[in-house]
Protein backbone atom coordinates (compact mmCIF):
# COMPACT_ATOMS: atom_id res chain seq x y z
CA UNK A 1 0.00 0.00 0.00
CA UNK A 2 1.84 3.39 -1.30
CA UNK A 3 0.72 6.32 1.18
CA UNK A 4 1.80 9.94 -0.32
CA UNK A 5 2.56 12.58 2.01
CA UNK A 6 0.81 15.68 1.84
CA UNK A 7 2.91 18.67 0.05
CA UNK A 8 4.02 21.06 3.33
CA UNK A 9 3.60 18.55 5.91
CA UNK A 10 6.87 17.67 5.95
CA UNK A 11 7.94 21.20 7.19
CA UNK A 12 4.99 21.75 9.57
CA UNK A 13 5.84 18.93 11.72
CA UNK A 14 9.36 19.31 11.68
CA UNK A 15 8.48 23.08 12.76
CA UNK A 16 6.65 21.93 15.63
CA UNK A 17 9.48 19.15 16.53
CA UNK A 18 11.92 21.85 16.92
CA UNK A 19 10.00 23.92 19.03
CA UNK A 20 9.35 21.20 21.26
CA UNK A 21 12.82 20.18 21.71
CA UNK A 22 13.57 23.83 22.32
CA UNK A 23 10.98 24.58 25.18
CA UNK A 24 10.40 21.08 26.26
CA UNK A 25 6.78 21.63 27.61
CA UNK A 26 5.54 19.32 29.74
CA UNK A 27 2.25 18.97 28.14
CA UNK A 28 2.59 18.21 24.66
CA UNK A 29 -1.06 18.16 23.54
CA UNK A 30 -1.30 21.71 24.81
CA UNK A 31 1.54 23.10 23.41
CA UNK A 32 0.43 21.35 19.98
CA UNK A 33 -2.91 23.91 20.16
CA UNK A 34 -1.22 26.82 21.37
CA UNK A 35 1.10 26.60 18.34
CA UNK A 36 -0.87 25.74 15.42
CA UNK A 37 -3.51 28.25 16.80
CA UNK A 38 -0.45 31.12 16.61
CA UNK A 39 0.45 29.74 13.34
CA UNK A 40 -2.96 29.80 11.76
CA UNK A 41 -3.43 33.42 13.62
CA UNK A 42 0.18 34.66 11.50
CA UNK A 43 -1.41 33.28 8.35
CA UNK A 44 -4.42 34.92 8.56
CA UNK A 45 -1.93 38.18 9.36
CA UNK A 46 -0.41 37.71 6.07
CA UNK A 47 -3.62 37.33 3.86
CA UNK A 48 -2.98 40.01 2.08
CA UNK A 49 0.40 38.55 0.19
CA UNK A 50 -2.30 36.04 -1.06
CA UNK A 51 -2.09 35.43 -4.56
CA UNK A 52 -5.16 34.51 -6.45
CA UNK A 53 -6.87 31.08 -5.04
CA UNK A 54 -5.26 32.30 -2.15
CA UNK A 55 -1.55 30.90 -2.11
CA UNK A 56 0.66 32.54 -0.46
CA UNK A 57 3.27 34.31 -2.07
CA UNK A 58 6.15 34.85 0.66
CA UNK A 59 7.33 32.37 3.39
CA UNK A 60 5.37 32.44 6.52
CA UNK A 61 7.67 33.97 8.94
CA UNK A 62 8.37 32.90 12.81
CA UNK A 63 5.41 32.96 15.20
CA UNK A 64 6.12 34.80 18.41
CA UNK A 65 5.45 32.45 21.31
CA UNK A 66 6.14 33.10 24.69
CA UNK A 67 8.65 36.32 24.10
CA UNK A 68 10.62 33.90 21.44
CA UNK A 69 9.95 33.50 17.39
CA UNK A 70 8.65 29.73 16.92
CA UNK A 71 9.49 27.43 13.89
CA UNK A 72 7.23 27.25 11.00
CA UNK A 73 7.46 26.31 7.25
CA UNK A 74 10.02 29.42 6.74
CA UNK A 75 12.82 28.84 5.19
CA UNK A 76 14.66 30.94 7.10
CA UNK A 77 15.98 33.38 4.68
CA UNK A 78 14.65 36.40 5.50
CA UNK A 79 15.73 36.07 9.48
CA UNK A 80 19.24 34.90 7.65
CA UNK A 81 19.32 38.43 6.20
CA UNK A 82 18.67 40.19 9.25
CA UNK A 83 21.00 38.87 11.35
CA UNK A 84 23.33 38.55 8.78
CA UNK A 85 23.92 42.66 9.12
CA UNK A 86 25.10 41.86 12.76
CA UNK A 87 28.02 39.55 11.75
CA UNK A 88 29.24 42.32 8.68
CA UNK A 89 31.84 42.92 11.49
CA UNK A 90 33.33 39.61 10.44
CA UNK A 91 35.97 40.33 7.84
CA UNK A 92 36.68 36.50 8.01
CA UNK A 93 33.45 36.06 6.11
CA UNK A 94 33.08 34.83 2.81
CA UNK A 95 30.83 33.45 0.33
CA UNK A 96 29.98 29.51 -0.28
CA UNK A 97 31.54 27.15 -0.05
CA UNK A 98 31.16 26.81 3.49
CA UNK A 99 34.62 26.12 5.01
CA UNK A 100 35.76 25.87 8.77
CA UNK A 101 36.23 29.64 8.48
CA UNK A 102 32.51 30.49 7.69
CA UNK A 103 30.13 29.81 11.35
CA UNK A 104 27.17 29.66 9.59
CA UNK A 105 24.24 31.75 11.69
CA UNK A 106 20.52 31.60 12.28
CA UNK A 107 20.61 28.02 10.46
CA UNK A 108 17.79 27.29 13.05
CA UNK A 109 14.04 28.46 10.75
CA UNK A 110 15.73 26.37 7.41
CA UNK A 111 13.34 23.74 6.85
CA UNK A 112 14.15 20.89 4.68
CA UNK A 113 12.65 18.29 3.17
CA UNK A 114 15.14 15.46 1.93
CA UNK A 115 11.94 13.49 0.02
CA UNK A 116 12.32 16.65 -2.46
CA UNK A 117 14.56 16.50 -5.30
CA UNK A 118 18.06 17.54 -5.36
CA UNK A 119 18.70 20.76 -6.30
CA UNK A 120 21.52 19.96 -9.32
CA UNK A 121 22.44 24.09 -9.16
CA UNK A 122 24.40 23.62 -5.54
CA UNK A 123 27.92 23.79 -6.14
CA UNK A 124 29.91 20.75 -4.76
CA UNK A 125 31.97 21.58 -1.95
CA UNK A 126 35.54 20.28 -2.50
CA UNK A 127 38.63 20.50 -0.45
CA UNK A 128 41.85 19.66 -2.24
CA UNK A 129 43.94 16.93 0.02
CA UNK A 130 47.23 15.55 -0.83
CA UNK A 131 47.09 11.44 -1.40
CA UNK A 132 48.63 10.83 2.26
CA UNK A 133 45.21 13.38 3.70
CA UNK A 134 43.14 11.03 2.32
CA UNK A 135 44.51 7.79 3.38
CA UNK A 136 43.92 9.22 6.53
CA UNK A 137 40.22 10.42 6.12
CA UNK A 138 39.46 7.29 4.57
CA UNK A 139 40.62 5.64 7.91
CA UNK A 140 39.22 8.16 9.85
CA UNK A 141 35.77 7.55 8.76
CA UNK A 142 35.73 3.35 8.68
CA UNK A 143 33.61 3.00 11.12
CA UNK A 144 31.13 5.86 11.31
CA UNK A 145 27.96 4.69 10.99
CA UNK A 146 26.36 7.76 9.53
CA UNK A 147 28.39 6.76 6.31
CA UNK A 148 27.45 2.98 6.28
CA UNK A 149 24.50 4.09 4.13
CA UNK A 150 26.19 6.11 1.65
CA UNK A 151 27.02 4.34 -2.26
CA UNK A 152 30.31 4.71 -3.14
CA UNK A 153 29.73 7.88 -5.25
CA UNK A 154 27.95 9.83 -2.33
CA UNK A 155 30.95 8.45 -0.16
CA UNK A 156 33.35 10.28 -2.54
CA UNK A 157 31.89 13.21 -2.38
CA UNK A 158 31.75 13.11 1.16
CA UNK A 159 35.76 12.79 0.98
CA UNK A 160 36.10 15.33 -1.11
CA UNK A 161 34.09 18.09 1.03
CA UNK A 162 35.84 17.15 3.63
CA UNK A 163 38.51 19.36 5.64
CA UNK A 164 41.48 18.97 8.02
CA UNK A 165 41.15 20.70 11.16
CA UNK A 166 43.98 21.07 13.74
CA UNK A 167 43.44 21.29 17.63
CA UNK A 168 45.46 22.25 20.45
CA UNK A 169 44.32 21.58 24.21
CA UNK A 170 41.62 23.17 25.68
CA UNK A 171 39.90 23.86 22.28
CA UNK A 172 36.69 24.03 22.08
CA UNK A 173 35.22 22.73 18.83
CA UNK A 174 31.60 23.78 19.54
CA UNK A 175 29.84 25.20 22.07
CA UNK A 176 26.53 24.06 24.16
CA UNK A 177 23.77 26.76 22.32
CA UNK A 178 25.96 27.26 18.74
CA UNK A 179 23.91 26.81 15.90
CA UNK A 180 25.23 23.88 14.02
CA UNK A 181 27.85 24.65 11.32
CA UNK A 182 30.19 21.68 10.93
CA UNK A 183 29.49 17.97 11.22
CA UNK A 184 33.19 16.55 12.73
CA UNK A 185 35.09 12.85 12.61
CA UNK A 186 37.66 12.31 15.20
CA UNK A 187 41.24 11.15 13.51
CA UNK A 188 43.04 11.56 16.62
CA UNK A 189 42.92 13.38 20.27
CA UNK A 190 40.10 13.24 23.45
CA UNK A 191 37.58 15.36 23.09
CA UNK A 192 35.37 15.95 26.80
CA UNK A 193 31.27 16.33 26.33
CA UNK A 194 30.59 19.21 28.67
CA UNK A 195 26.75 19.58 29.54
CA UNK A 196 25.48 23.00 31.41
CA UNK A 197 23.27 22.17 33.62
CA UNK A 198 21.71 24.51 36.56
CA UNK A 199 24.33 27.00 35.94
CA UNK A 200 27.31 24.18 36.18
CA UNK A 201 29.29 22.40 33.68
CA UNK A 202 29.52 18.74 34.01
CA UNK A 203 31.65 16.18 31.69
CA UNK A 204 29.27 13.38 30.19
CA UNK A 205 31.92 11.93 28.88
CA UNK A 206 34.30 12.00 26.34
CA UNK A 207 35.54 10.69 22.93
CA UNK A 208 38.54 8.78 22.80
CA UNK A 209 41.12 8.76 19.72
CA UNK A 210 37.72 7.82 17.51
CA UNK A 211 34.14 8.97 16.55
CA UNK A 212 32.03 11.57 15.54
CA UNK A 213 29.59 14.37 16.79
CA UNK A 214 27.93 17.35 15.65
CA UNK A 215 25.19 15.95 13.56
CA UNK A 216 22.19 16.43 15.92
CA UNK A 217 22.19 19.99 15.59
CA UNK A 218 22.50 19.56 11.57
CA UNK A 219 19.69 16.74 11.56
CA UNK A 220 17.18 19.09 13.92
CA UNK A 221 17.95 22.60 13.16
CA UNK A 222 18.69 22.85 16.63
CA UNK A 223 21.23 24.27 19.00
CA UNK A 224 23.81 22.77 19.79
CA UNK A 225 23.59 20.40 22.73
CA UNK A 226 26.90 20.01 24.39
CA UNK A 227 30.21 21.65 24.28
CA UNK A 228 33.30 19.21 23.02
CA UNK A 229 36.64 20.27 24.29
CA UNK A 230 40.21 19.00 23.18
CA UNK A 231 41.95 17.79 25.91
CA UNK A 232 45.33 17.28 23.87
CA UNK A 233 46.56 18.30 21.00
CA UNK A 234 44.53 16.22 18.24
CA UNK A 235 43.39 16.04 14.50
CA UNK A 236 40.11 16.18 13.11
CA UNK A 237 37.98 15.84 9.73
CA UNK A 238 35.22 18.36 9.63
CA UNK A 239 31.61 18.68 6.77
CA UNK A 240 29.73 21.52 6.15
CA UNK A 241 26.33 21.14 6.93
CA UNK A 242 25.27 21.87 3.19
CA UNK A 243 27.20 18.66 2.08
CA UNK A 244 25.88 16.98 5.48
CA UNK A 245 22.17 17.69 4.95
CA UNK A 246 22.30 17.01 1.14
CA UNK A 247 24.58 13.53 0.97
CA UNK A 248 24.04 11.76 4.79
CA UNK A 249 20.66 13.42 5.88
CA UNK A 250 18.84 12.13 2.92
CA UNK A 251 20.17 8.88 2.95
CA UNK A 252 19.21 8.44 6.94
CA UNK A 253 15.56 10.20 6.21
CA UNK A 254 15.10 6.98 3.65
CA UNK A 255 16.80 4.73 7.05
CA UNK A 256 14.10 6.26 9.29
CA UNK A 257 11.13 4.95 7.53
CA UNK A 258 12.19 1.83 7.33
CA UNK A 259 13.36 1.37 11.30
CA UNK A 260 10.43 4.25 12.74
CA UNK A 261 8.21 1.82 13.60
CA UNK A 262 10.43 -1.05 14.13
CA UNK A 263 12.44 1.33 17.27
CA UNK A 264 8.71 1.92 18.70
CA UNK A 265 8.11 -1.95 19.24
CA UNK A 266 11.34 -1.80 21.28
CA UNK A 267 10.25 -2.27 24.86
CA UNK A 268 13.18 -0.35 26.39
CA UNK A 269 12.67 2.45 24.23
CA UNK A 270 9.03 2.85 25.06
CA UNK A 271 10.16 5.90 27.48
CA UNK A 272 11.74 7.80 25.85
CA UNK A 273 9.99 10.59 23.56
CA UNK A 274 9.10 10.29 20.04
CA UNK A 275 11.97 12.98 19.42
CA UNK A 276 14.35 10.75 21.40
CA UNK A 277 13.53 7.77 19.31
CA UNK A 278 13.96 9.43 16.16
CA UNK A 279 17.42 10.56 16.85
CA UNK A 280 18.01 6.93 17.83
CA UNK A 281 17.25 5.80 14.51
CA UNK A 282 19.41 8.81 12.47
CA UNK A 283 22.41 6.99 14.31
CA UNK A 284 21.88 3.53 14.38
CA UNK A 285 24.05 1.20 11.77
CA UNK A 286 23.09 -1.95 10.42
CA UNK A 287 24.97 -5.20 10.58
CA UNK A 288 24.89 -8.39 8.86
CA UNK A 289 26.30 -11.86 10.76
CA UNK A 290 26.44 -15.32 9.14
CA UNK A 291 25.50 -18.62 11.16
CA UNK A 292 28.00 -18.79 14.24
CA UNK A 293 29.78 -15.69 13.67
CA UNK A 294 30.63 -14.05 16.79
CA UNK A 295 29.70 -10.92 17.32
CA UNK A 296 31.05 -9.67 20.94
CA UNK A 297 33.66 -11.59 22.72
CA UNK A 298 34.04 -11.73 26.42
CA UNK A 299 36.63 -9.62 28.00
CA UNK A 300 36.86 -7.31 24.73
CA UNK A 301 36.50 -3.75 25.26
CA UNK A 302 33.05 -2.21 24.87
CA UNK A 303 32.30 -0.35 21.84
CA UNK A 304 28.75 -0.69 20.65
CA UNK A 305 25.33 -1.57 21.71
CA UNK A 306 23.01 -4.02 19.68
CA UNK A 307 19.21 -4.72 18.90
CA UNK A 308 18.16 -7.55 17.41
CA UNK A 309 16.09 -6.81 14.12
CA UNK A 310 16.03 -10.10 12.55
CA UNK A 311 17.36 -14.06 13.63
CA UNK A 312 18.55 -14.92 17.01
CA UNK A 313 21.55 -14.53 19.32
CA UNK A 314 23.41 -16.75 21.53
CA UNK A 315 24.64 -15.11 24.42
CA UNK A 316 27.64 -17.19 25.97
CA UNK A 317 30.03 -17.34 29.18
CA UNK A 318 33.27 -18.92 30.16
CA UNK A 319 32.57 -20.39 33.47
CA UNK A 320 34.97 -19.55 36.06
CA UNK A 321 35.73 -22.95 37.53
CA UNK A 322 39.71 -24.05 36.40
CA UNK A 323 38.23 -26.95 34.70
CA UNK A 324 36.21 -24.82 32.22
CA UNK A 325 39.24 -22.04 32.09
CA UNK A 326 41.17 -25.33 30.59
CA UNK A 327 39.12 -26.52 27.80
CA UNK A 328 37.84 -22.92 27.47
CA UNK A 329 34.21 -24.26 27.25
CA UNK A 330 31.47 -22.21 27.21
CA UNK A 331 27.81 -22.08 28.56
CA UNK A 332 24.55 -20.20 26.88
CA UNK A 333 23.15 -17.83 29.39
CA UNK A 334 20.37 -16.36 27.26
CA UNK A 335 19.08 -15.94 23.68
CA UNK A 336 18.18 -12.77 22.00
CA UNK A 337 15.40 -12.27 19.23
CA UNK A 338 13.49 -9.70 18.01
CA UNK A 339 13.63 -6.71 19.52
CA UNK A 340 15.51 -7.66 22.10
CA UNK A 341 18.71 -5.77 23.08
CA UNK A 342 22.27 -6.85 24.10
CA UNK A 343 25.76 -5.82 24.43
CA UNK A 344 24.63 -2.75 27.11
CA UNK A 345 26.26 -4.66 30.03
CA UNK A 346 29.84 -2.97 29.85
CA UNK A 347 28.51 0.49 28.52
CA UNK A 348 26.27 0.42 31.88
CA UNK A 349 28.99 -0.99 34.08
CA UNK A 350 32.36 0.43 32.21
CA UNK A 351 33.43 -2.60 32.44
CA UNK A 352 35.36 -5.37 29.82
CA UNK A 353 32.35 -7.38 27.62
CA UNK A 354 31.08 -9.90 30.31
CA UNK A 355 30.03 -12.93 27.74
CA UNK A 356 30.15 -13.51 23.92
CA UNK A 357 27.71 -13.22 21.22
CA UNK A 358 27.10 -15.64 18.36
CA UNK A 359 24.56 -15.59 15.44
CA UNK A 360 21.89 -18.43 15.59
CA UNK A 361 21.48 -18.64 11.29
CA UNK A 362 21.49 -15.07 9.58
CA UNK A 363 21.13 -12.49 11.96
CA UNK A 364 20.69 -9.01 11.47
CA UNK A 365 21.59 -5.92 13.95
CA UNK A 366 21.28 -2.23 14.44
CA UNK A 367 24.27 -1.12 15.75
CA UNK A 368 24.50 1.99 17.95
CA UNK A 369 28.30 3.20 19.05
CA UNK A 370 29.01 3.85 22.78
CA UNK A 371 29.31 7.57 22.24
CA UNK A 372 25.55 7.55 20.72
CA UNK A 373 24.47 5.56 23.38
CA UNK A 374 25.91 7.29 26.23
CA UNK A 375 24.34 11.06 24.64
CA UNK A 376 20.73 9.63 23.61
CA UNK A 377 20.07 6.10 26.15
CA UNK A 378 20.96 8.18 29.76
CA UNK A 379 17.75 8.11 30.50
CA UNK A 380 17.01 4.18 30.02
CA UNK A 381 20.36 3.30 31.76
CA UNK A 382 17.99 2.92 35.11
CA UNK A 383 16.11 0.16 33.20
CA UNK A 384 19.17 -1.38 32.34
CA UNK A 385 20.89 -1.62 35.82
CA UNK A 386 17.72 -3.16 37.31
CA UNK A 387 18.21 -6.01 34.61
CA UNK A 388 21.90 -6.47 35.92
CA UNK A 389 20.32 -8.19 39.05
CA UNK A 390 18.25 -10.35 36.83
CA UNK A 391 21.46 -11.74 34.66
CA UNK A 392 23.17 -12.31 37.70
CA UNK A 393 20.42 -14.68 39.02
CA UNK A 394 20.32 -16.29 35.84
CA UNK A 395 24.06 -16.94 36.29
CA UNK A 396 23.61 -18.14 40.26
CA UNK A 397 20.86 -20.95 38.55
CA UNK A 398 23.89 -21.97 36.02
CA UNK A 399 27.04 -22.01 37.47
CA UNK A 400 25.44 -22.41 41.72
CA UNK A 401 27.38 -19.26 42.87
CA UNK A 402 26.84 -15.46 43.14
CA UNK A 403 28.71 -13.62 40.03
CA UNK A 404 28.56 -9.79 40.53
CA UNK A 405 28.86 -8.58 36.64
CA UNK A 406 29.47 -5.02 38.24
CA UNK A 407 32.87 -5.82 39.55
Amino acid sequence: MSIEIPAGLTELLQGYTVEVLRQRPPDLVEFAVQYFTRLRESRSQDGAKAGPGGAVKAPVKGVVFDGEPMQTESNGDEGEEEEDDDEDDDSDFEPPPISRFNRRVSVCAEAFNPDEEEDDTEPRVVHPKTDEQRCRLQEACRDILLFKTLDQEQMSQVLDAMFEHRVQAKDHVINQGDDGDNFYVIERGVFDIVVERGGQALCVGKYDNKGSFGELALMYNTPRAATIIATNEGALWGLDRVTFRRLVLKNNAKKRKMYEIFIESVPLLKSLELSERMKIVDVIGVKMYHDGERIITQGDKADCFYIVESGEVRIMMKSKTKAAQQDNSEVEIARCTRGQYFGELALVTNKPRAASAYAEGEVKCLVMDVQAFERLLGSCKEIMQRNIAHYEEQLVALFGSSMDLRD
